[in-house]
């Protein structure tokens, strides 16, 4: 089990106004990028709202160019919005300088990557202690936390291995293992399976599962449906707003129950990269719509029922 240490309040009054407030909150975000003197801007995000509550997975899906990387960006502080606001923990953070953002991604905000950015000349062990380092970890205490993960996440026998002799999945793992580091109160994941095989697709959706299954909440972003079937939420948009916003916790005339999802299996591994870039069209967010062919179908899938057509997802 993972060990949840978050971050004090620097006040009485922050500490309740965090506990009363979503873990993440995103209010009328914006994001337009010039394109030159005579080209019309690009408009990637159209007043998005969304809100994340603590320990909860959810997936925000969509075709290549509908803003859902450009959103992740921006709530992990890798961009900035041209307009609206972020809030962790209560705490506005969208107007933070770059090195207070650097900070919250080593403490509160573990980020994990499709094409996995780790350091190409160091060890498993060194990539995934050093995010400890940066913080004011000793070095006792970093090396523990270290080996606790790399056992956790079976990397062990890994860890005096550069990248470069890890397979594409086993690279994903580690660099899992170096955003769960430092107990991120949020875990933002962009594509993770995206640039792997469907075996090594499997072994990391399974990963997080169980570690979300430990408490830890996660943002995804994914093109494959089947990844996000594992998300207990899914968030699709298009055109750079949120569509529709559907809950997997129950299938459709359940009464309140949770459906055990089946087992983890892939249709195809093969995504393409996201680069959220062609967005055009209306604005706005509307609710989840049950009878929605996109949103009954996903809650099927979770549950292991028949589609609306009579095949099985």
């Amino acid at each position: 089990m993972l060990n949840r240490h978050r971050t004090r309040a620097s006040s009485a009054d922050q500490a309740q106004a965090s506990n009363a407030a979503p873990l993440l909150a995103a209010h009328g975000l914006t994001r337009t990028y010039a394109t030159g003197s005579t080209d019309a801007p690009v408009v990637a995000l159209r007043g998005v709202n969304l809100t994340l509550q603590p320990g909860e997975f959810a997936a925000i899906m969509g075709p290549s160019g509908c803003g859902k990387s450009t959103l992740l960006h921006l709530l992990g502080g890798l961009d900035r919005p041209t307009s609206g606001e972020i809030l962790l923990r209560g705490r506005r953070v969208d107007d933070l300088r770059e090195a207070q953002w650097a900070r919250l991604r080593r403490t509160e905000i573990g980020v994990v990557f499709q094409f996995f950015n780790l350091i190409a000349n160091l060890s498993v062990a060194d990539n995934v202690e050093l995010p400890a380092l940066l913080v004011g970890a000793s070095p006792s205490e970093a090396r523990h936390r270290r080996d606790e993960l790399l056992t956790r996440l079976g990397l062990q026998e890994h860890a005096a291995l550069v990248p470069g002799r890890l397979s594409g999945g086993q690279q994903q793992r580690v660099a899992i293992a170096r955003a769960l580091m430092n107990h991120p109160a949020l875990l933002l994941a962009d594509e993770p399976t995206g640039n792997l095989d469907s075996a090594a697709a499997r072994e990391v959706m399974t990963l997080l599962q169980e570690v979300h299954a430990a408490g830890q909440a996660i943002l995804l972003v994914t093109h494959d449906a089947r990844v996000a079937s594992m998300a207990d939420r899914i968030i699709t948009m298009r055109d750079g707003a949120i569509i529709d916003d559907t809950s997997l916790a129950s299938a459709p005339g359940d009464s309140g129950s949770t459906a055990a999802p089946p087992p983890f299996t892939f249709a195809s591994a093969d995504a393409d990269a996201d680069t959220d870039t062609d967005p055009s069209a209306a604005n706005g967010r509307r609710a989840a719509r049950p009878g929605t062919r996109d949103s009954a179908a996903l809650v099927a899938m979770r549950a292991g029922q028949p589609l609306a057509d009579g095949s099985r997802a």
